[in-house]
């Protein structure tokens, strides 16, 4: 039977057509499983490849949807290459002397926690982004950056490392430091460290990104942040464009060692967590006492739409850390905020 579009017409993209059928001889050709679900999302790229004959697109939006998936494919390709242990990413400004306190403030984080086993990802440029490279050892060391015309596009630290990757699109660049960050550490700069900042916030208020510690940092006697605050506190919370909670989504740390330890005590105990549906499960590295499950139900029971906090087994859709305990609960998908004060509770216990 021949299935039909919306239109009426023949569907050549349908699940039994004979396009379908010439993809999946093509995915066997390239030794991959015509039947795994890898081959199914790969089909699925493939289809949306060939629909866009037809859907009037012109040159410059071909261009650009082909580079950045190009861009995507090669940096993931590099890193999966690299299995990396924890990795915090560190922003700042590319201008910052090398003599300046942030500076060195930058240096000595990238070798503290470098020390602790983490990889450092920088923007490969210079300012904070050369010192959070000079800081780790150049193995526990991650580069991307992006190709500008007006400003030194990477500097020497990592050249010829194959851990460096350059970037044409802001979008893609940011993608790989979000989907590869355990952690983030910011250091004052200009409208690109305030973007990046804000959109690690942002998807993290939003539920759209794990939650990660994000530390802000800076060199002695520095004010960037207690500024940046205010502005958050008069601008933002006062006119209740946020609220009270979010701003437990960072930590303005008052020196190297708070940060890192900061960061490290958020995965004392707890490891990652995932939805299942409208389910959160948190996998935590041992497992709780009935008497501290019954504490989190009561302290964030506004977390939970419907049931409470409850201890699981491995959902079957998980793949990944079957042997971690776990917790779960039906979340509401709001107030990521308290959801990060919960996780500094089992932390806690």
């Amino acid at each position: 039977m021949i299935s039909k579009n919306q239109q009426g017409k023949p569907d050549i993209f349908g699940k039994d057509s004979e396009t379908a059928k010439k993809i999946r001889e093509l995915i066997a050709i390239s030794e991959g499983d015509p039947d795994s679900l890898e081959a199914d999302l790969i089909a699925q790229i493939i289809v949306a490849g060939l629909k866009m004959i037809n859907e009037d697109f012109d040159l410059g939006q071909l261009k650009l949807m082909t580079r950045s998936f190009k861009e995507m494919r090669h940096a993931y390709r590099i890193f999966n290459q690299h299995r990396l242990g924890r990795c915090v990413s560190i922003f700042g400004s590319a201008r910052t002397p090398q003599n300046h306190p942030d500076y060195l403030t930058a240096k000595a984080f990238s070798a503290a926690i470098s020390n602790k086993g983490w990889i450092c990802i920088t923007g490969a440029a210079d300012g904070i982004m050369r010192a959070g490279l000079e800081g780790a050892e150049k193995d526990a060391s991650f580069g991307l950056s992006i190709r500008l015309p007006f400003e030194s596009a990477e500097n020497t630290l990592l050249a010829g490392d194959p851990k460096l990757i350059s970037f044409r699109y802001f979008f893609t660049r940011k993608l790989m430091f979000l989907s590869h960050s355990d952690a983030i550490a910011a250091f004052p700069g200009g409208v690109g460290t305030q973007d990046e900042l804000y959109e690690v916030l942002t998807l993290m208020q939003t539920g759209r990104s794990n939650i990660v510690p994000l530390v802000l940092l800076e060199g002695e006697g520095g004010n960037y942040w207690e500024e940046w605050e205010k502005y958050v506190t008069k601008n933002l919370l006062d006119r209740g464009f946020i609220s009270p909670q979010d701003r437990h989504l960072y930590y303005r740390a008052p020196g190297v060692d708070e940060a890192v330890n900061h960061i490290q005590q958020f995965y004392r105990r707890y490891h990652s967590s995932r939805y299942v549906g409208d389910v959160l499960v948190i996998r935590m590295l041992t497992a709780l006492a009935p008497n501290q499950i019954a504490e989190l139900n009561k302290e964030f029971g506004e977390l939970v739409r419907e049931g409470s906090i409850f201890v699981t087994s491995p959902f079957d859709e998980e793949t990944d850390h079957l042997d971690l305990p776990r917790i779960a609960f039906v979340h509401h998908h709001r107030s990521l905020g308290l959801l990060r004060t919960m996780i500094d509770r089992i932390n806690s216990f």
